[in-house]
């Protein structure tokens, strides 16, 4: 299927009330809290409210986190979103201007496999962060969502008022939590920021970030270990799309970029009081055999690649329009072209495996 590609609809948002300089001027210091702050790109997030002069505790169970992603200054609470009395107290002792949201489960097609663990992970444990949080009086929370909310793309790039109509497990789980805030805006006073991303991918330049992810599931750290030699080969699933080369375009975002989105969200919130719901992709698309292609270069590895059937539920292609996080936010993707973004990745994967 070809999607049309419409110019994104945005006039029907509001402008911003304070003029985008002076954000950062009204927020800092702040303590914030950053659940999920030892994982891939929570540990990003953490590295960037940091670097902006904002006290951080991060709060993991190191599931899936790195006690190396511990970034120097940030406090460290190891603890479970499922322990509420836990949570809760370590929420009270902080002292915390804001939370940011990001401990989940996040494997798409492992969610059809196993719901019960998405609904208890990603549901039930996004219950009691917002309770902690609304019980600590606490304000202000960035929610880690995504673009699986929106389901199989009716037309590109997908702006937020393209319907939301997920097609797997995982993307629903992220719209109930965004439901739920949206309850406790009206019920509690909650002012939220849901931030749906599209595909995560890169390292931190500046090599702040090395601890690389648990068991990965997207392409670029799956072309990585070909290229280390920890895998055989690379899947390709499906050689015969309607796109130019025949395999599945993707918006890929640098984690950086995603860390400075949410940073923005936060200086949002508190300058204006108003929730919001934006998407945060590149807004441009690559394809798998282009990103493939760009990987051999880098590397100088000849990363074996064979064509598998495709998944079901894939779409052909997904980009993003970011012109409402512009708008609101003043963000606007700027590690996110695909050079960047395979390099950053093989000097984490090179300084691990050699």
């Amino acid at each position: 299927m070809v999607y049309p590609k419409v110019k994104p609809r945005i006039a029907a948002y509001p402008t911003v009330r304070l003029p985008l300089p002076a954000l950062s001027v009204i927020l800092f210091p702040m303590n914030v809290l950053i659940i999920g702050g030892a994982g891939y790109i929570g540990s990003h997030v953490a590295a960037e409210f940091l670097a902006r002069g904002h006290a951080v505790t991060v709060f993991d169970n190191l599931s899936s986190g790195l006690r190396q992603n511990l970034l120097p200054g940030a406090g460290f609470v190891h603890g479970d979103i499922h322990r509420f009395p836990q949570l809760l107290q370590a929420t009270a002792d902080g002292g915390f201007g804001a939370v940011i949201h990001l401990a989940a489960s996040k494997a798409a097609g492992e969610s059809m496999l196993d719901p019960e663990k998405y609904s208890l992970n990603n549901i039930s444990g996004s219950v009691n962060i917002i309770n902690a949080a609304s019980q600590c009086g606490i304000r202000t929370v960035v929610f880690s969502s995504s673009a699986a909310v929106y389901g199989e793309p009716e037309y590109l790039p997908i702006d937020e008022l393209h319907r939301t109509e997920p097609a797997n497990y995982y993307g629903f789980t992220k719209l109930e939590v965004e439901r739920i805030l949206g309850w406790y805006q009206k019920i509690r006073g909650i002012r939220y920021a849901c931030l749906r991303y599209f595909n995560a991918a890169g390292y931190d330049p500046e090599g702040r970030v090395r601890g690389l992810e648990l068991n990965p599931a997207n392409l670029l750290p799956l072309i990585m270990e070909v290229a280390c030699g920890l895998r055989p080969r690379l899947e390709v699933f499906g050689e015969d799309w309607p796109t130019e080369d025949g395999t599945c375009v993707r918006d890929y975002v640098h984690v950086g970029d995603l860390a400075a989105g949410h940073v923005a969200a936060v200086e949002y919130l508190e300058a204006t009081g108003e929730s919001l719901t934006v998407n945060l992709g590149s807004g441009s698309g690559i394809s798998v055999r282009q990103l493939v292609e760009l990987a051999r270069g880098i590397t100088g590895r000849p990363i074996p690649a064979t064509a598998a059937p495709r998944r079901p539920g894939d779409p052909a292609e997904l980009t993003a329009s970011g012109d409402l996080a512009a708008r609101l936010l003043g963000w606007k993707a700027r590690l996110s072209d695909p050079e960047t973004l395979v390099r950053t990745t093989w000097n984490a994967y090179r300084a691990t495996y050699g």
